[in-house]
């Protein structure tokens, strides 16, 4: 199978690299591929003749999708539909890599892909649009909505929690969100797995467990085994800019229903992100 990743230097897109090895795969970045520029799009899809196409790339500071509302729009609304727009004239299925973000967090139980959207920040609204017009523009898509994403690559929250633990000893974390942890070195072969199923739709793709970002920072600094005064405090006292889901856990109700394997609970696969972590900043 022929398959083109976008965003392929992100987290996430490089175990989707990494995952679709065996196939016939590109990866396009930044660099490469500007997504908001419709010509390139069509001609990167047209030159490689992909059978699939995960869509990875997105503009994901949430806070700065506040600040830069139209910039959130390009890429993650119109860029996604941009690539939708050239997987429809080349014949081509479509991932497109979503987020709980669309949710507003306050259904106070796990979210299933039948629940309706709400999103109250501008990156969820702005993802959320893409979601709407990958549906409109490919028939062939799936959309996968996941969470809490981190990688060995990039910038993630436990790569921050070390950092802060070294520079300052003390860290206060919210401890009023709650989510799934979710790692790419498991979510990249179950977007794999999902693509080859020619079951088309939304899906929701987490690790399994939740936890606050407390608890989660508690986690890090056990698996890593770093002592540091770690605090708990509320989202309001922390003060971001943009609105977070205060329960964002996903039921992965689809995959489940239609045989996919789950992903493992997010405590086993934290160690291999550590040791991962700590053998590249070796």
């Amino acid at each position: 199978m022929r398959v083109l990743v976008t965003g392929a230097d992100g987290q996430l897109g490089r175990d989707l690299l990494k995952a679709f090895a065996d196939d016939d795969v590109v990866g396009t970045d930044l660099g490469t591929l500007d997504v908001t520029d419709e010509p390139a799009v069509v001609a990167a899809v047209r030159d490689h003749a992909p059978e699939l196409v995960v869509h990875a790339a997105a503009f994901t500071r949430v806070d700065a999708c506040e600040s830069e509302p139209d910039t959130a729009w390009q890429v993650n609304a119109v860029g996604s539909w941009w690539v939708a727009r050239a997987c429809a004239l080349a014949g081509a299925a479509m991932v497109y890599v979503s987020t709980d973000y669309v949710f507003d967090g306050c259904a106070g139980r796990p979210y299933t892909e039948f629940d309706r959207p709400n999103p109250q920040s501008m990156y969820g609204r702005s993802k959320e649009a893409g979601e709407q017009l990958v549906r409109r523009t490919v028939a062939e898509h799936y959309i996968v909505r996941t969470s809490w994403v981190h990688g060995t690559h990039g910038h993630n929250f436990a790569r921050t929690m070390l950092r802060l633990a070294r520079d300052r000893g003390q860290v206060a974390v919210v401890d009023d969100q709650t989510g799934s942890p979710t790692f790419t070195f498991d979510l990249a072969p179950a977007i794999r797995r999902l693509a080859v199923s020619g079951r088309h739709g939304t899906y929701h793709l987490t690790n399994s467990g939740h936890c606050t970002w407390y608890e989660f920072a508690r986690a890090v600094f056990d698996a890593a085994g770093v002592a540091v005064d770690l605090r708990p405090t509320d989202t309001a006292t922390f003060g971001a800019p943009a609105p977070r889901p205060a329960y964002g856990v996903l039921d992965n109700r689809l995959a489940r229903l239609v045989g996919l394997p789950p992903l493992p609970d997010w405590r086993v696969s934290l160690p291999r992100l550590i040791a991962e972590l700590d053998e590249g900043a070796s």
